[in-house]
């Protein structure tokens, strides 16, 4: 076996004490009683596609860019290890018997980096913009309720109301996240058409650290807001001075630079890596919740349109070995469309589709997919059995590695799989029509509703193409639902029903691995496994 990693920390329950240590961070203080802020904290990151348009968190989908804008954009309302909220840049908030109006009541004391002040109306312009049909966004709009929303009322200067046409359970999770966090309202009049390329000046918020250097594809160097009192918790001002984040897409480099000293701290270090850090580095593993790295079959438009052989295909991967292989063992075999992190999880589904080749042959010769050609795969009138599977570059070694092994499982039993890895553009240009058999990504997240987006007839993310108005009225219901034990019953409900149709194969649950140096103390995460700084110290 391989050796285990330092420290693996689980989310949502385990947290606790974690959050508490983070939450009551505030900023150290010289001998004359000043903040002592100085120092760099280097962190490398893969970061890859930010300078392809993903600077802005309000229209990008990506992981990456919530991750790096965290620091510059403040929420609402914090999320609690335990799944609970509380104050951020709202003291309070009242939420209406119907779940249909939040009314939150704000700091009158928080300023945005350009010296605007956060107020009722910076509240309304951000929320606006976000579902603004020019602003092309997706996840965030989402996030926001999408049609539900009917907009954001000024009440007085600290106070705003958000009201939806229905009722939209899910909301407090998404206002605590950096995809609703604010921009200065002078941005958003001035600057907007440049908030998705980004830089100094753009991307300004109200968070701990400003936006002061940005060189696309390389790095971001971000600027302590000596101002800051008003983070969650009582956080205070950084306790250090820059925070440089390396652009570093090659994972081989990550660890170096970690492991040289040269970069106090390195995100998304695959397991292979990590495994085998020095004893000097401490390495975190954090489980995302969400939807696992999974393969999303189109119903719509080729061979996947029969449910016998969207199960062949399922059944006939050895997705135990290839995971336990590839991901030493680091990462677990995923059952679900709900990672075994994320509330609502239904556990009874672990081990209820195993891999099983004859079981696959013997749906496939249901399907009527009964002859051979010469290559040895399946043909039916004349057809063979094949699928195109589309890939958005760059696609790292472990998951080339998955690649291939599906293919070769699939081989075996006749399936052809061919695989296409696309830059952006072409990659849009067959997404958007849906013009491809199968593609992939893994999605987190910690409410159930994020399976609305992927599952819903117009969900933005249905790459499977699902349309069920039984599988509509389950989402929909799902939102407009507070009791949390009647959601997670909801959710379960949606597990089960893919488990069996197999829209979507999940294949392995991620996690956020981060290795850093004991230049930097104090390091925490948040329930994603993204590093939060409130509380770091520089040795």
């Amino acid at each position: 076996m391989p050796t285990p990693l330092v420290r693996r920390i689980l989310p949502i329950t385990a947290f606790v004490a974690a959050s508490a240590l983070m939450l009551s961070a505030c900023a150290g203080t010289a001998e004359d009683g000043s903040a002592d802020a100085g120092g760099e904290v280097v962190w490398a990151i893969e970061g890859a596609n930010l300078a392809a348009g993903h600077m802005d968190p309000q229209t990008s989908q990506l992981d990456v860019s919530g991750m790096v804008q965290r620091v510059v954009l403040d929420s609402l309302v914090f999320q609690e290890a335990d799944g609970t909220f509380s104050p951020w840049l709202a003291e309070d908030w009242q939420v209406s018997d119907d779940s249909t109006t939040y009314t939150f009541e704000l700091r009158d004391d928080v300023t945005f980096h350009d010296g605007e002040p956060f107020d009722a109306e910076a509240v309304k312009a951000n929320f606006d913009r976000i579902v603004d049909p020019e602003t092309a966004s997706a996840q965030a709009a989402s996030m926001l309720g999408a049609d539900f929303y009917e907009g954001t009322t000024v009440v007085d200067e600290h106070t705003v109301e958000v009201k939806f046409s229905q009722p939209y359970a899910p909301f407090l999770q998404a206002a605590s996240t950096a995809h609703l966090g604010f921009y200065s309202p002078k941005v958003l009049e001035e600057s907007v058409d440049q908030l998705k390329a980004g830089g100094p000046g753009i991307n300004v918020g109200t968070g701990p650290f400003e936006l002061t250097e940005y060189t696309p594809e390389q790095e971001l160097v971000y600027t302590r807001n000596p101002d800051y009192t008003w983070g969650p918790g009582g956080a205070e001002a950084a306790q250090f001075e820059t925070l440089r984040v390396e652009i570093l897409p090659e994972a081989s480099v990550r660890a170096g630079v970690v492991e040289s000293g040269e970069a106090d701290l390195a995100s998304n270090i695959p397991p292979n890596l990590a495994v085998d850090m020095p004893d000097s580095l401490t390495v975190d593993s954090v489980e995302y919740p969400g939807l696992p790295y999974s393969l999303y079959l189109n119903e719509a438009y080729g061979v996947f349109a029969d449910e016998k052989v969207r199960q062949a295909f399922a059944r006939g991967i050895d997705i135990d070995a290839a995971v336990e292989e590839i991901y030493f063992g680091q990462f677990p075999r995923a059952w679900s469309v709900l990672g075994s992190t994320t509330p609502g999880y239904d556990a009874s589904l672990e081990d209820s589709w195993p891999f099983d080749q004859d079981a696959a042959n013997a749906l496939l010769d249901e399907a009527g997919w009964t002859e051979r050609d010469s290559d040895g795969i399946r043909m039916k009138d004349g057809e063979r059995l094949s699928a195109r599977w589309i890939a958005w570059t760059p696609v790292p070694d472990d998951k080339a590695a998955l690649g291939n092994a599906i293919q070769s499982d699939l081989a075996d039993i006749g399936f052809e799989v061919e695989r296409e890895v696309l830059e952006p553009g072409a990659y849009n240009e067959q997404y958007e029509p849906k013009t491809f058999d199968l593609t992939d990504w893994g999605f987190s997240g910690v409410d159930g509703d994020l399976l609305r987006s992927h599952l819903h007839t117009d969900g933005f993310q249905n790459a499977s193409q699902v349309s069920d108005p039984k599988i509509d009225g389950l989402l929909e219901e799902g939102i407009s639902t507070s009791d949390v034990d009647e959601r997670a019953a909801i959710y379960q409900k949606l597990q089960q029903w893919n488990a069996q149709y197999t829209a979507i194969v999940p294949l392995y649950s991620p996690s956020m691995i981060t290795a850093s140096n004991d230049t930097v103390e104090g390091l925490e995460y948040d329930l994603y496994g993204r590093p939060l700084f409130y509380g770091v110290t520089v040795g």
